[in-house]
């Protein structure tokens, strides 16, 4: 699977409206200029997310977006499929052998699966200071 620039910005900008959830429309200035983007792509990303009812527009001087719905209520997965399309396999796996294509469709049902349970309430409230659990390895 291969997400573009346009998936990753756009869930960017819609954890950053649920971050704000509550105090009011957040410009996709401030978005852009926090996160180090471009606000003129910004602006192209945000129709699709409104077209989709996932986000709002509030007009005027302190106007801006907010999120149509709970932040709880919004997956990762509802963000990707509006901006990438569906998550598809790649094509040709019906030419390999059995084995390979039940691990591709396992693959693409996990992949499926953690986008459609992670909401932008858990990816909001995430802690860049969290501790990763990983491996001590010593030499």
């Amino acid at each position: 699977m291969r997400i573009s620039t346009k998936g990753r910005y756009g869930l960017t900008i819609m954890i950053e409206l649920a971050k704000n959830q509550g105090e009011g429309p957040t410009s996709l200035k401030s978005i852009a200029q926090a996160n180090d983007l471009s606000e003129h792509y910004l602006e192209q990303l945000i129709a699709p997310l409104r077209n989709a009812g996932l986000v709002k527009s509030i007009r005027g001087a302190y106007g801006g977006y907010i999120l149509a719905h709970t932040p709880s209520k919004i997956t990762a997965g509802d963000v990707i499929r509006v901006l990438e399309g569906p998550i598809t396999l790649v094509e040709g796996i019906e030419d390999e052998a059995q084995a390979q294509r039940e691990l591709w469709i396992r693959i693409r049902d996990a992949i499926k699966s953690v986008l459609d349970n992670t909401t932008l309430e858990d990816l909001a409230s995430h802690s860049d200071d969290a501790e990763v659990d990983g491996y001590m390895f010593y030499i």
